[in-house]
């Protein structure tokens, strides 16, 4: 017992743990290592909400948004307008296109970037306000189920399996014509 008391408080006292610590160095501590990750999912997560928090926009920002809106539709409409001067004034049409057909084609290329960044920077901006607005709506998920559950609860039928009461009904129906066919 002298040998064994002084080896057990060098490996065990002083609240120290010389077998944890020393194993530790050759394999990761699974409370510290889940404690870390659970630290970065929630810095994560933290940092998307934030990203994602609903922003008071002013008036100039719905006037823009209106503005921004226009192109599209106006270049639709445009193409369509092409089609139909084409039908109602060949000529006219021919030598509009033979302008177009001037245009050199660095100016084309440049057309279609300016073009390409304007709809791409469009396209981001409204899927990320489109996340956003996705993410307050899943907020409110569980309040809409606890909802639906307590306006379905009183309404909703019970539901019996017609085995319930022994026999399938349609089969004692079959039963017993098939019994009077049988007698006669």
């Amino acid at each position: 017992m002298g040998l064994i008391e002084p080896v057990l408080t060098f490996v065990f006292g002083g609240g120290r743990n010389v077998v944890k610590e020393t194993a530790e160095v050759f394999r990761e501590n699974a409370e510290g290592a889940a404690q870390r990750a659970q630290d970065v999912q929630i810095a994560a997560m933290q940092g998307h909400m934030a990203e994602f928090r609903a922003q008071d926009r002013g008036r100039f920002d719905r006037v823009m948004d209106a503005v921004n809106r226009l192109p599209r539709p106006a270049m639709a409409l445009g193409c369509l307008a092409l089609f139909v001067s084409a039908m109602v004034d060949p000529v006219w049409f021919a030598a509009r296109m033979s302008g177009i057909a001037l245009v050199p084609e660095p100016l084309w290329w440049l057309l279609g970037v300016v073009v390409s960044f304007y709809f791409g920077a469009r396209h981001q901006a409204k899927g990320q306000e489109f996340q956003r607005s996705m993410s307050e709506k899943l907020k409110r998920v569980p309040e809409v189920v606890d909802v639906i559950e307590t306006l379905e609860g009183p309404l909703r039928p019970e539901v019996r399996s017609p085995m319930e009461d022994g026999e399938n009904p349609v089969l004692l129906d079959w039963r017993k014509h098939s019994s009077e066919g049988a007698t006669k």
